[in-house]
C-alpha cells in the first residue's frame, strides 16, 4: 500500500489497515495472538514492555509500516495504551 495514502484524513479503511498493522507488530513482538491485544491494552503493565522495548517497537514499526517518528514528538502517554499507540502512529502519518 502507498505509505502517501494513510494519512490524517485517509478513508477508514487506511485508518483501519495502519491500526491492524500496529496491533499485528506489537502482537509478534510480544508474542501473543493480535486477537488477544484489546484497544485497551496497557503496554507497559499488561504487556511488562520496558523503555528498550518501547524503542525497539517504534522501530519495529518504522519498518513495517514505513512512518518515520519525530524524536521530539514522543511522550509517555503514546505508550499508555495500544490505543494511544495506534492514535500516535497515525498522527505522524499525517
Amino acid at each position: 500500500m502507498d505509505q502517501q495514502a494513510v494519512t490524517a484524513g485517509a478513508p477508514n479503511e487506511s485508518r483501519a489497515e495502519v491500526a491492524d498493522q500496529v496491533v499485528a507488530i506489537l502482537a509478534k513482538m510480544v508474542r501473543r495472538s493480535p486477537d488477544s491485544l484489546e484497544r485497551s491494552t496497557r503496554l507497559f503493565e499488561d504487556l511488562e514492555l520496558d523503555s528498550t522495548s518501547a524503542l525497539e517497537l517504534l522501530i519495529l514499526i518504522e519498518d513495517g509500516i514505513g512512518v518515520e517518528f519525530d524524536e521530539d514528538t514522543l511522550e509517555p502517554e503514546h505508550f499508555e495504551t495500544v490505543a494511544s499507540l495506534i492514535a500516535y502512529v497515525l498522527e505522524q502519518l499525517g
